[in-house]
């Protein structure tokens, strides 16, 4: 008898509680609305595997490739800007030429459409050429680099050259010193 009761509250009760349908979640839209949301984003790597940010152009050449111990991206999608330590960044010229650098932070705008490498860089051209400067931008639409305090520029001939701002190709073949 006590089973019957039982099993008669059990029918009365999934009675209450009816089955419902699930309806599939909208497929989520590839553009987001001007109103987006505003993303937070960070990651950390290691030593022997970095966070690692390729950038390409249409037609897949490589423009540059970033590896960092630590990235954080605040901003809604297209207009983030991401902070790295710890960088080590090759970039890559149209005619082939490499400049690869490493600096304590670097700061990648999308709007600007820019990278900054901050607090101190060293780098080296594939054919020896050195620099250093407190500040390197790296211009994505004209593949220009722009540096700030205490330049120098060292050929592998000896030859140098110091001011306090520079701009150059990639290749450092063309430079103007300040």
């Amino acid at each position: 008898m006590r089973h019957v009761a039982l099993a008669v509250a059990l029918m009365l009760l999934s009675g209450c509680n009816p089955r419902v349908e699930s309806t599939p979640a909208p497929s989520p839209s590839v553009r987001p609305s001007s109103g987006g949301v505003l993303l937070k984003i960070s990651g950390h790597g290691t030593a022997a595997q970095p966070v690692r940010i390729v950038g390409q152009q249409r037609g897949n050449r490589r423009q540059f490739d970033l590896l960092a111990r630590s990235y954080e991206s605040i901003g809604a999608q297209g207009s983030e800007r991401a902070q790295f330590e710890h960088v080590h960044i090759t970039f890559y010229s149209k005619d082939g030429s490499t400049l690869t650098g490493e600096a304590p932070q670097a700061v990648w705008d999308q709007v600007a459409n820019t990278i900054e490498l901050r607090g101190g860089v060293t780098a080296r051209n594939n054919t020896g050429t050195t620099l250093t400067c407190d500040t390197l931008l790296y211009d994505n639409a004209t593949e220009m680099i722009h540096g700030t305090g205490h330049a120098m520029i060292t050929s592998a001939t000896g030859f140098r050259a110091s001011g306090n701002r520079f701009d150059s190709n990639v290749s450092l073949t063309h430079t103007r010193m300040q």
